[in-house]
């Protein structure tokens, strides 16, 4: 619940801020690729000026988000070689019960069938 309200105390201010932008932002701008050439460009692009801060935005967190990935690859190695050797383990641990248990009715069902009497 804590969680789902902390969501909408942060997205919620966020989606205004940007459609705020967004409709301020309007007017075209031209990106020019060409640094040779700026008054008559090989490469241009023409989009509202919103569609390049989002497009920004968006590259921000997409590089930001594969930097940490990447920055983190060692733990979620090492998280993964623990979980195999945690389930050869847990593995090990369920045989070693089994065959305990197997033991113990083993040795239940000799003491429980007495060897025969004959009455003299």
């Amino acid at each position: 619940m804590l969680r789902r309200i902390m969501w909408l105390l942060v997205a919620f201010p966020s989606g205004v801020l940007l459609v705020t932008l967004a409709v301020a932002n309007r007017h075209e701008a031209r990106l020019v690729l060409d640094p040779f050439r700026p008054e008559q460009p090989v490469v241009s692009v023409v989009l509202p000026f919103y569609a390049f801060l989002f497009g920004a935005l968006l590259l921000g967190v997409l590089l930001g988000g594969l930097s940490m990935w990447m920055s983190q690859g060692r733990w979620r190695r090492a998280a993964r070689l623990r979980s195999g050797e945690a389930r050869r383990w847990q593995g090990e641990a369920d045989r070693l019960l089994r065959e305990r248990d197997a033991e113990v009715s083993g040795r239940a069902k000799e003491l429980a069938l007495p060897g025969r009497r004959d009455a003299a």
